[in-house]
C-alpha cells in the first residue's frame, strides 16, 4: 500500500464509529463521483431528448438507448424513459415511437395504461406486432 492509501485507510478507520457493534460506515452507501456526461442543466437534457424524438417519422421507432445517444447523452436510456413518461398530455412529442431494444412496448404499472395506448398508436402507424406483442425492431428502426 502506498503512503497516501495507507493514510486514507487509517483516517477512515479512525472516523468509523460503532453503535451496538454495528459499523455505521458500512451502512452508508458508497459516494459516487458525478458523471462527466451529465448536462449542466436538466432542461437542456429534456430539450435534447424531445428534439430527437420529434424527428422520428410516422411508422418508425427508435430505442431508448438510441435516443439517448442521439441526444448527446450516451448510456442514459433510463433518463429518456423518465422524460417521456413525464411529458404533458398535450405535448407534441411522439413518445409512443420510442420502444425498448427487444422490440416491445415497455409495460409498467407506473404508466397507468399508456403502454396499451402506445401499442395501439404504433399499430395505427403500420407497426406490425406478433402474437407475443413484439415487432421486428430492426425492420421498423428509424435511422437518422
Amino acid at each position: 500500500m502506498t503512503g497516501s492509501a495507507a493514510r486514507s485507510v487509517s483516517h477512515n478507520a479512525a472516523r468509523t464509529q460503532t453503535n451496538n457493534g454495528i459499523d455505521k460506515k458500512r451502512l452508508m452507501p458508497p459516494k459516487r463521483k458525478p458523471s462527466l456526461l451529465l448536462p449542466s442543466r436538466g432542461d437542456e437534457a429534456v430539450a435534447a431528448i424531445c428534439d430527437v424524438v420529434r424527428r422520428i417519422p410516422k411508422g418508425w421507432v427508435a430505442t431508448y438507448g438510441q435516443i439517448a445517444a442521439m441526444a448527446g447523452l450516451p448510456r442514459r436510456a433510463r433518463l429518456v424513459g423518465h422524460v417521456l413518461q413525464h411529458l404533458e398530455a398535450t405535448s407534441d412529442v411522439p413518445w409512443h415511437r420510442v420502444v425498448n431494444a427487444k422490440g416491445e412496448v415497455s409495460y409498467a404499472l407506473s404508466r397507468n395504461g399508456s403502454d396499451a395506448v402506445q401499442q395501439r398508436l404504433l399499430e395505427k402507424e403500420g407497426i406490425e406486432f406478433d402474437d407475443r406483442n413484439r415487432f421486428d425492431v430492426e425492420r421498423f428502426r428509424w435511422r437518422d
